[in-house]
């Protein structure tokens, strides 16, 4: 290996955050204003990249006279998985933060002179948000993909190790806790802003000892424009008629609403186009306003995408978008490994969203308020251990893509590793439409690649480095996610069976997954009652129609 030890760079801080996202930026801010010193290690540059840098969002943050009718819409759309008490916490944590990022700098609109606090510009929102953490202590390191935790001798986490790409160097941080706050995994889709979630920190998790749960919820995808396709913003497209190739419409209503099964089944058949023609002038407005990263591809290829017809396809953005992620045991964010917390889309969303997705707004409010929690818990817990903490015997948790133990000097190709699991998780008629034997297929393929990835990688740069690494995380992500959705047996939220086709109301559990060479499942029995609204009407099921995917 050409990167040297003696210069690697070596850090002390009570508090690690993995990640640069909101929910990492909102762990730091928080532990450093619990009192500890915190390091935050980015994969790129904190502010501009990932996700949230790359549009704008909503965010589930509504007035508190509004806080009844979302706490109940949103366990609605869980399918009786839903913990109330998590999402009364998530809405109330998010209303009463966003008027912090008003006075970090952040300018909201106005409305009859009261600032609107329920979205924001990703660019401007993640600006402020680095502004803040210099402003209040946190070292930032950028460029820094940290590659695996360390471990104490009692099991505890003591910090981790990555890479600093601009210094062609090793970095190691000591910590008394640390924070997975790295985004969850799109698997290089190419989805605007995501090919920095890669699953870093679920595979960090699962060689600590932590658990994953709902990773079944790993399926989601998004639509787009198959021409410079990378904008997955749904948003336009409620306003499109769509059809297939010799321009015969192609429906895809039920009751007034489009069908979720509508346009992936239709894909399958050939390709299908879209046209903007049902947007009002007023629409048009919001859509080139509100929406512009969206109409941005049409007005660079010079298309009208209200007149003019343009193929559309469907893009994996994982468990992005998805709930699956980090098992959370409490309420400040803890997993099962003692001193290790997640956070936002790395850790399951599943008490907020059950197996659908929790979408933007949620998914921004889960990012704001588990941040908040995990960096406070971790701040509490780090400067519990004393003055000595970072004195700890410790050793590196990373195996797979790091090092090899095995007697061989074969070294494994991080790009073939990659496309073999985007071979698997891509297509339609293997992840979104699943059954049995079809995850069987996928399964074994991916235990060939996992055991690949087992070899010697290639170090010679620090960019060798980061990506055999990535190549492991995304195919153990992708074995995790297919042996979960091979055990739940039912169609609920964005896991769809097509072998069994409807929501099986006594299948009402989170399933814990985890295990490296050996995978493993447990099914974690919700024991709190159904929560009932006020008015209330039947829970929504999902159900496949008969002859879709098959």
């Amino acid at each position: 290996m050409c990167i040297e030890r003696e210069a690697e760079l070596q850090l002390t801080a009570d508090v690690l955050v993995i990640g640069g996202g909101p929910a990492a930026a909102w762990s730091a801010w928080s532990a450093a204003v619990h009192g500890a010193k915190v390091i935050i290690a980015d994969k790129g540059f904190l502010g501009t990249s990932g996700a949230a840098a790359a549009s704008g969002n909503g965010v589930m943050a509504p007035t508190p006279d509004n806080w009844e009718k979302a706490k109940w819409d949103r366990y609605r759309s869980t399918q009786t998985l839903g913990n109330i008490n998590w999402i009364e916490r998530v809405i109330e944590k998010a209303w009463l933060s966003m008027p912090l990022v008003e006075e970090w700098g952040y300018n909201f609109p106005k409305e009859n002179g009261e600032s609107v606090r329920q979205s924001y510009y990703g660019p401007e929102y993640m600006r402020v948000l680095r502004k803040n953490l210099l402003k209040v202590g946190v070292q930032i390191l950028d460029q820094s993909p940290t590659l695996e935790l360390l471990l104490a001798e009692d099991g505890s986490v003591a910090g981790a190790r990555g890479v600093q790409r601009q210094h062609n160097r090793h970095y190691t941080v000591r910590a008394g806790a640390v924070v997975l706050a790295n985004g969850g995994c799109a698997y290089l889709s190419k989805v605007l802003g995501c090919n920095t979630n890669t699953g870093d920190g679920l595979l960090m998790a699962v060689e600590a000892g932590g658990e994953l749960s709902s990773m079944e919820a790993s399926s989601h995808y998004a639509i787009s424009t198959a021409f410079n396709a990378t904008v997955t913003r749904g948003v336009p497209f409620g306003w499109a008629s769509f059809t297939d190739e010799a321009g015969n419409d192609l429906g895809g209503y039920i009751n007034g609403r489009r069908d979720p099964l509508f346009l992936p089944t239709a894909l399958l058949k050939g390709p299908v186009y879209a046209r903007l023609d049902r947007a009002t002038d007023e629409v048009k407005a919001v859509i080139e306003k509100s929406h512009f990263i969206a109409y941005l591809p049409y007005k660079k290829a010079n298309i009208d995408p209200y007149t003019e017809r343009v193929p559309v396809t469907l893009l994996l953005e994982g468990t992005v978008r998805g709930t699956g992620g980090i098992r959370l045991v409490d309420e400040t964010c803890a997993t099962t490994v003692v001193g290790l917390y997640a956070a936002g889309d790395a850790a399951s969303r599943e008490f907020l969203a059950g197996l659908a997705s929790g979408g933007g707004g949620p998914n921004a409010a889960w990012a704001i308020s588990t941040g908040q929690w995990a960096g406070a818990g971790a701040a509490a817990f780090a400067l519990s251990l004393g003055a000595h903490a970072n004195e700890r015997k410790a050793h590196p948790a990373g195996q797979a893509g790091l090092r090899s133990h095995l007697p061989s000097s074969e070294k494994f190709d991080s790009e073939a590793i990659v496309k073999g699991v985007q071979d698997e998780v891509f297509p339609l008629d293997k992840n979104f439409f699943r059954s049995e034997q079809g995850l069987l297929d996928s399964l074994s393929k991916l235990e060939k690649l996992w055991e690949q990835v087992q070899a010697n990688p290639q170090q010679d740069t620090v960019r060798d480095v980061e990506f055999s690494r990535r190549a492991a995380s995304l195919t153990a992500v992708a074995r995790w996610g297919y042996f979960s959705a091979l055990h739940r047996k039912e169609t609920r939220g964005g896991h769809i069976r097509t072998d069994y086709t409807e929501t099986d109301p006594n299948q009402r559990y989170y399933q814990a997954t985890g295990g490296l060479d050996r995978l493993w499942v447990r099914r974690d029995w919700i024991t709190e009652a159904i929560a009932s609204p006020p008015n209330s009407t039947p829970i929504a099921t999902t159900k496949i129609p008969s002859g879709v995917a098959s």
